[in-house]
Order: C-alpha cells, then sequence, then structure tokens
C-alpha cells in the first residue's frame, strides 16, 4: 500500500501541486489538505481516491502558487471609527501610549474584508487533470512494489517447500530412531524374553500413527500451492493472510509431532520464512 505521487499544473498565472501519499493501514483512511475554495469537491476526490486505492493512511495535499489569491481588499471606515473612539477612550483613561492604534485596529476582526476569488470550472478541469496524474502515479508505485513483494513471496514459499523436501527425507531415519528409542526404553524397564511382542507392535504403531506427519505434509504444499495462486487475484491480502495462518498451523504441527532434532531445525527456518511473509503482508491490498 506505500505510494506517492505528485503532478503540477499552471492556469490563469496559478502554479498547481497535487501530491498524494500512501502508507500501511487496515482501514481507508484519507487526509485531506487543499485550500478553502475547492472544498466543494472534495467528495469527488474522496470517491475517486478510494475507487483507485482502496484502502491504505493516505495524505491528499493540494497547493496553489500565485502573485496574489485576493480578489480585492476592503477597509470598513465605520467599524475602523468605533474601535478607534472606544480604544481612544480607553488610552485616555488609563494614560497609556497611543502611537500604536493604527496598527492594532488592522487586526481586529472585521476591520479588513478580503474577497478570495472562486476558482472558474476551467481551473477545476486543471486541477482535476493534476490529481489524476498523480493518483495514476501513485498507483503505479504501489503496483511497481507489488511486483517486487510478490517475487519475494515466490521465494519465501519456494523456501519452505524445500525444507518440506528435506522433512520428507528425514523420515525414514526418523521412524527408524523412534523405534529404536522405544525398544531401548522398554527394554531397560522389562527384560525383552519378559515382553508380549505382539501386544508391542500394536502399541507401536499406535504411537508412530500419532506423530505421522504425512496429513500435514500434505496440507502444507497445498495451502502454499493456493498461496502461490492467490497471490494473481485482485486485492487478495486478507485472503493471503488467512492462507499463512493455515501454513503456520501445519508448520507447527509437524514440530510438535517430529520428536527429531534435524526436522526441529527445518521447522524453525520454516518459521522464520513464514514470518518475513507475514511482515510483507501488511503491505498488500
Amino acid at each position: 500500500m506505500t505510494g506517492f505521487g505528485k503532478a503540477t499544473k499552471e492556469v490563469a498565472g496559478k502554479k498547481i501541486t497535487v501530491e498524494i501519499r500512501s502508507i500501511n493501514s487496515k482501514q481507508f483512511d484519507l487526509n485531506l489538505r487543499m485550500p478553502s475554495s475547492y472544498r466543494e469537491k472534495e467528495s469527488d476526490i474522496r470517491k475517486e481516491i478510494l475507487s483507485t486505492l482502496e484502502r491504505g493512511k493516505i495524505d491528499f495535499l493540494l497547493f496553489t502558487e500565485a502573485a496574489t489569491a485576493l480578489k480585492k481588499v476592503s477597509l470598513d471606515k465605520e467599524v475602523a471609527k468605533a474601535y478607534y473612539h472606544e480604544i481612544k477612550s480607553l488610552s485616555d483613561e488609563l494614560n497609556l501610549d497611543q502611537k500604536d492604534i493604527l496598527s492594532a485596529l488592522l487586526k481586529l476582526p472585521n476591520v479588513i474584508a478580503a474577497e478570495r476569488e472562486e476558482p472558474d470550472e476551467n481551473e477545476w478541469e486543471v486541477v482535476k487533470e493534476a490529481f489524476v496524474e498523480a493518483l495514476a502515479a501513485a498507483n503505479n508505485f504501489r503496483l511497481s512494489e507489488g511486483k517486487e513483494l510478490e517475487k519475494d513471496f515466490s521465494m519465501r514459499i519456494g523456501k519452505i517447500l524445500d525444507l518440506l523436501e528435506k522433512i520428507a527425507a528425514c523420515e525414514g531415519e526418523r521412524m527408524q530412531t523412534i523405534k529404536a528409542r522405544i525398544s531401548n526404553n522398554l527394554a531397560e524397564v522389562i527384560p525383552p524374553d519378559k515382553t508380549d511382542k505382539n501386544r508391542f507392535e500394536q502399541e507401536l504403531i499406535y504411537y508412530l500413527e500419532k506423530i505421522d506427519i504425512t496429513e500435514e505434509k500434505l496440507r502444507l504444499k497445498t495451502h502454499c500451492d493456493y498461496f502461490i495462486t492467490t497471490m494473481k487475484e485482485d486485492s487478495a491480502g486478507r485472503k493471503l493472510g488467512f492462507i499463512t495462518q493455515e501454513i503456520g498451523r501445519e508448520i507447527n504441527t509437524i514440530g510438535s509431532k517430529a520428536n527429531h532434532a534435524e526436522i526441529q531445525r527445518l521447522v524453525v527456518q520454516m518459521k522464520d520464512e513464514l514470518e518475513k511473509i507475514k511482515e510483507q503482508l501488511l503491505n498488500i491490498l
């Protein structure tokens, strides 16, 4: 969701600049800063930004530079005189210096009235062109960043799948190690000639089934493939977040069932790659 766009136009002696900045946010959060003369267009601007950028913390800045933004300035003499008489009367009463009365008068409310020039439709069309250009630039910035994130996600999911293959390669040795450990532990308690071999085999098979990770490996691969496919969809950020939760669940289950040092090490590496994906997912629509 990170993006930046800027456009500048000129019309009727004015330089008009539009900037749009966007950063991560779970919601659409728009902050508008623009001259009061354009406020009636705020609704149109908001709708267009929402339609294009959809989500994020977005700052919209529109500002103008001109020789003057004032149509005319008028001095209300009657108001100024009324203020003057009251101030002079107070000054005389308190025996105060009156040399700065004029500067004080000019700062009082309603003494000077300024009429701001309202933009006509031609001016607004130019402003709109700058707005559209800046919005397109911000969106292209986000699309470019999205392509880089797509490469990063694909690389990290690929690493998880590679680690999964290494786990599969450890399976045979893992099972043999577990069988040998159980047999040795039992032999320390019960002499081999006193052991019910059939019952032992049944219990061993039951235990090995409980720690079997075949289903978890299959589901993990399925989730990873689904993640890659979903990346091609529009506005799939939340969906990808749900998929990473499922990927994490399968990785955790493999780790809890492992009973094998090498597999535990590979699981830690998987979790590391997944956490990096989750961090970057915050920047995806």
